[in-house]
């Protein structure tokens, strides 16, 4: 059960609708369960909608699947149901197996690194920090850092709020995993 209010159409103010709306002209997609969830206010979905930004400021630096790749690692280690199905979702269409995906090497550093922002932040061994300084320059490690926080807040967010898997993702869950929230 949400722990969130989940709000329809009819329940939200006129700036929560304008707010979505802006955000489908600007992103496109649909309203999920954790953007309507958002909307009951709309100073919170402006904040966790900044994702979208910091995700088109890395598109051209590392590429839309490594971005995917990089957000599915973050969200399964925080076993976030919602975001980690939703790149499961993502990723499957495009082709890609999510539990043993094909990676470049930089890819590869992606995932490693998300799975390590996700369990255990404070211990990034040096040696891997030394690897992703070669890897990225210093304007791209800090919107990857951004963006992996807000991937985190994002993942919390659907976590605590018991925020409601989205039908649609149901067919692209883990086998065997039956969750709805």
């Amino acid at each position: 059960m949400t722990f969130l209010p989940l709000s329809s159409d009819a329940e939200l103010s006129a700036a929560a609708l304008a707010a979505a709306e802006r955000q489908l002209e600007l992103h496109g997609g649909r309203i999920t369960n954790m953007k309507r969830t958002l909307l009951g206010h709309v100073p919170s979905f402006d904040a966790y909608m900044e994702w979208y930004t910091l995700k088109d400021e890395l598109e051209p630096y590392i590429g839309e699947r490594a971005v995917s790749l990089f957000s599915y690692a973050i969200s399964d280690a925080n076993e976030c149901l919602i975001c980690s199905v939703f790149f499961r979702r993502i990723l499957i269409e495009s082709g890609d197996d999510p539990d043993n995906p094909q990676v470049t090497e930089t890819e590869q550093l992606l995932l490693d690194w998300g799975r390590m922002i996700a369990l255990d932040p404070n211990n990034i061994p040096a040696e891997f920090r030394a690897r992703l300084e070669a890897a990225f320059q210093p304007k791209l490690r800090l919107i990857l850092v951004a963006f992996a926080g807000l991937m985190v807040a994002t993942n919390l967010f659907n976590t605590v709020g018991r925020v409601p898997l989205d039908e649609v993702l149901y067919d692209f869950r883990k086998p065997g995993d039956a969750r709805t929230e």
